[in-house]
Order: C-alpha cells, then structure tokens, then sequence
C-alpha cells in the first residue's frame, strides 16, 4: 500500500480533446488502475494537492473522484483520503457460475420484456442509484448535504 505522490502524478490534459477535463483526469486514473501502476489500497494525492501540482480547478478533480468512487474504482475514506479499491473479480470460482445464471435470467427476462442489452444496462444503472440514493437517506444526519428527492404520487388507476 503506497501513496502516491501529486508531484509527477502521470497526467497531461490534452487540449485538442473534446472531453472535459474532469473526464480526462478520470479516464487516465481508471487507465492506470488497469495497468496496474496504481494497485488495490494505493492512496491517491490528496484532491487540494493534486489540483494544485497539475494547476488544474480543485472541483475538477474532486468531480473526477467521485464519478471513479461512485463506480467502485476507488473509497474514500473521511479524514484519512481517497483509496484504490480491489477491482479484481472478487467472486470466487463457485459463486461465479451462480451469479452468471442469475445475471443470465435477469437478462432473460429484460429481453422478454422488450429490452435491449443497453436499454437494461440503463435501467439497472438508474436503479442502483436510486437504491444507493435511500441507503444514503436512512443515514442522513440533521446538518448534512443530502438532498432529499422526492416522487410525485402516481395513480395507477384511470379514472374514468
């Protein structure tokens, strides 16, 4: 487990590109998690500090840090920093193959539905945030910047 340093971290942003920074900046850190230069328990600079090496916004990469924490690249950890999570399979040989029949069922059953590949893939993107949403909202302390959604009440019945 290492820190890496925000002094010589292995980013350039490419002016040319069309993506905004923040993508950049967050495609590069999944690129080096998969090449394994940045491993599992590896902290990462400091969000002050690497913005300030690479002379680049503080929200630029504190938004770069949470697309990758929101997508399990990495964990932060309040008042200690931001971590390279395991991002390796980490289902053993026999659960694999039950949880590719689940996942094989699942699929299954959008298709039968009517729904493409994508179409499900977005539809159980929007509805894990939705579970992350109110696993967040049972622990919301008064104070916090949680903000509540709430969902208009919709009749299911047609009135006549």
């Amino acid at each position: 487990m290492a820190t890496i340093s925000a002094d010589g971290f292995p980013f350039e942003a490419d002016s040319d590109s069309t993506s905004p920074l923040w993508v950049q900046l967050r495609k590069r850190i999944v690129f080096l998690i998969g090449s394994g230069y940045l491993k599992p328990g590896d902290q990462l600079p400091k969000i002050r500090e690497l913005a300030a090496a690479l002379s680049i916004n503080f929200n630029t990469v504190n938004k770069s840090y949470l697309s990758l924490s929101s997508d399990g690249y990495v964990e932060s950890i309040r008042g200690k920093g931001v971590f390279v999570c395991n991002v390796a399979k980490s289902v053993d040989e026999a659960e694999q193959g039950e949880l590719e029949a689940l996942l094989d069922d699942c699929l299954q059953a959008c298709k039968n539905l009517g729904l493409s590949y994508d179409e499900t893939v977005a539809q159980m993107t929007l509805y894990v945030r939705r579970l992350k949403m109110r696993e967040a909202q049972a622990h919301v302390e008064p104070g916090s910047n949680v903000i509540e959604l709430k969902t208009p009440n919709v009749s299911t019945k047609r009135e006549a």
